[in-house]
């Protein structure tokens, strides 16, 4: 099993990152059995049952192509499996998750925080990685807002020493 390239983004950018590439080859970090319920367990998610899987894998595809493409069908078709519902009590607000089908609770979580990412992170800084062919995503919360790379060791040094040899080759 591959290492992930990157790791510690919000939960959403996490997932997506679960899928990069290696010297060119796409690599699935979700691939291989088990692979998906650790990921789980990393976060925090219980899967319930090991049908959680495939909605967690549909939530993937639906949070990239929602980010790549700002198309939004199949995001919205995660979240109809769940909502919140709010109400009060003695002790205040109170909010409920309902789940549709509890297999679905990981993949609907993930996209209902991809919902609140966009909704609170600040305007453009949700990114995709400059690096050439790079696939990753992160949240630039850099000071100055102009991170471009998902990582300096990776990306970020690659395209400095392409920049820094086509400078001195000329």
């Amino acid at each position: 099993m591959s290492i992930r390239p990157l790791i510690g983004e919000p939960l959403p950018l996490d997932l997506v990152d679960t899928q990069w590439r290696e010297h060119g080859v796409p690599v699935d970090g979700l691939a291989e059995p088990g692979a998906a319920e650790a990921w789980l367990a990393e976060h925090g998610l219980d899967p319930a049952t090991a049908a959680a899987v495939e909605p967690l894998l549909q939530a993937r595809r639906a949070i990239r192509i929602a980010l790549e493409h700002d198309r939004f069908t199949d995001l919205n078709a995660v979240l109809e499996h769940g909502r919140i519902r709010t109400g009060l009590d003695s002790a205040g607000p109170t909010e409920t998750i309902e789940i549709d089908d509890p297999a679905w609770l990981p993949a609907w979580t993930v996209a209902r925080a991809l919902v609140d990412l966009v909704r609170d992170a600040p305007p453009g800084r949700i990114r995709h990685c400059d690096g050439a062919g790079c696939v990753l995503w992160f949240l630039d919360t850099s000071r100055n807002g102009r991170r471009r790379w998902c990582s300096m060791a990776g990306c970020g040094n690659r395209a400095k020493a392409r920049a820094h040899y086509s400078r001195t080759s000329s």
